[in-house]
């Protein structure tokens, strides 16, 4: 039985926003400048509707201004002393696609190391020009490379590869619940007048090893996916507050408050899914996000 696990996560993406912005100021066609008020959509007889999500040929990357696949999970395991180690970790692959300009890629990667009570971080950035972009045409799932960092998968069979100074990572990844659509179809509303296709899978048994200072140790654990793609900025709308909470009982509740430039919550979305996989929509007035305490990084203060 694994422990409860919470993860959070604010958008604070230095690179990628850095990047955003630039295109905000060159006045790339779709990226609201910054300081410009959101355009509010207006809906017409002639408005087409979206897609349904399906999977999995909607796996792989789209065509969409904005997407990523995005990781985290918690495993441990014993070093050939004997010695128990305990880790987390984060590897994220973002795709920002802006007009006629090559995709660019953005990746994060961390690890907690529990046992000594450390965080570390990486992140690289790279231009494709001959990116694959199957938008919703294929039925082998998706494969992405960041230099030595990759992510491949398809049907919740996924493996995940990457590396820093002192921690590399080789995991496989097995979803043991379908997949959870958000707001019951996988389609929803994201700030003032946009959309975004989301889905997770809440659920993964992990399996493989983590090299720790040279160390190979086998590990097992438990991890969460999320996919997420649309035709919105996140810089734009201010940010968000997100929540991955996976309880013992094997009960997930997804928590995602997008927040305007002044703070305000634009919109609110929750996901229960139960132990069977099933999924209820949470009712957003009987949820909300409160900052409690605040700590600022002797580091980086």
């Amino acid at each position: 039985m694994h422990n409860p696990q919470t993860s959070l996560r604010r958008f604070a993406v230095p690179v990628m926003l850095l990047m955003a912005l630039c295109l905000a100021s060159c006045g790339v066609p779709g990226v609201v400048k910054n300081g410009t008020a959101l355009p509010v959509a207006q809906p017409t007889a002639t408005t087409a509707p979206l897609p349904p999500l399906r999977l999995p040929q909607d796996e792989a990357a789209h065509t969409d201004l904005t997407e990523w696949w995005y990781y985290t999970g918690h495993f441990d395991g014993k070093d050939t002393s004997g010695a128990q180690h305990a880790y987390g970790f984060e590897l994220t692959f973002f795709q920002i696609s802006r007009g006629s300009l090559p995709p660019l890629y953005v990746g994060h990667y961390a690890v907690s190391d529990i046992t000594r009570g450390q965080f570390h971080f990486d992140q690289r950035l790279l231009s494709e020009p001959n990116a694959a972009q199957p938008n919703g045409t294929t039925t082998t799932g998706f494969k992405l490379a960041i230099g030595s960092w990759t992510m491949a998968g398809v049907n919740g069979q996924d493996h995940l590869a990457a590396d820093t100074a002192n921690y590399s990572l080789n995991l496989g990844l097995s979803g043991q619940k379908p997949a959870a659509l958000h707001n019951g179809n996988g389609l929803i509303t994201y700030g003032v007048g946009e959309f975004s296709y989301y889905y997770s899978r809440t659920h993964m048994a992990v399996t493989g090893s983590i090299v720790d200072h040279g160390a190979t140790i086998p590990v097992t654990g438990l991890a969460w996916m999320d996919h997420q793609w649309g035709n919105f900025i996140p810089t734009a709308g201010g940010g968000w507050d997100w929540y991955s909470i996976q309880l013992a009982n094997k009960v997930e509740y997804m928590l995602y408050f997008i927040r305007s430039a002044d703070g305000k919550t634009l919109s609110t979305v929750g996901t229960r899914i139960a132990a069977d996989g099933t999924t209820t929509v949470v009712d957003p007035t009987h949820v909300s996000s409160q900052a409690i305490n605040t700590w600022t990084s002797p580091t980086t203060k």
